[in-house]
């Protein structure tokens, strides 16, 4: 699997538990799909980022975004 995609594919998945990690904090409950969705975006982002031979810089994850959205919508 290509390193843009996991990268991706971990970004959005880290910004989707938030609104859950939010809403179990609210309502006073334990947050286990936030938790469990942080974990998996976490462990995706790391596994990216060992894998890239150069690494990624901040600076170039919205050119990583714009490749694989650009990849897969042509």
């Amino acid at each position: 699997m290509d390193t843009d995609l996991i990268l991706v594919i971990g970004i959005v998945v880290l910004v989707l538990s938030v609104p859950s990690l939010l809403a179990a904090y609210s309502e006073s409950q334990a947050p286990r799909t936030g938790a469990i969705l942080l974990l998996i975006g976490g462990v995706l982002v790391v596994v990216a980022l060992t894998r890239h031979a150069s690494g990624y810089r901040f600076a170039e994850i919205p050119d990583v975004f714009v490749r694989v959205v650009s990849r897969y919508l042509n």
